[in-house]
């Protein structure tokens, strides 16, 4: 590993599982991944067993965050200040929380400021 740490959004866990090349560069790194993608990774209706298996294969090379009450401040005050979701002010909360970037294709990221956005 490089040592790279970033927080890695739903939908990058989704590339990464789908193998789409544009992820290769952060698979070295140490990934982050707020309790919050986690559930929206595994919660989806209609999952089958093998996906469901392999994404949670996926889940367990990362680091998975939990809901801290410093990381539910910062995600108030993310929804307090800019029109997004609950799910993504708490994953840009946690990459807030640890100052370290978030990673994702999601460009309603670029508006919060106070983190690093790296979009792929």
């Amino acid at each position: 590993m490089n040592g790279f740490s970033f927080v890695a959004d739903t939908n990058f866990l989704i590339n990464v599982h789908e193998g789409l090349t544009k992820t290769e560069p952060f698979l070295d790194g140490i990934t982050i991944v707020s309790v919050i993608s986690e559930i929206e990774l595994l919660g989806w209706p209609n999952l089958s067993l093998p996906v469901k298996r392999k994404l949670a294969e996926l889940l367990e090379d990362c680091i998975i965050m939990e809901l801290t009450p410093e990381i539910k401040n910062i995600a108030i005050q993310f929804r307090q200040q800019n029109k997004i979701k609950t799910p993504d002010a708490i994953i840009a909360a946690t990459a807030s929380f640890l100052k370290i970037p978030l990673v994702t294709s999601d460009k309603g990221f670029k508006k919060i400021k106070g983190i690093e956005i790296i979009l792929i």
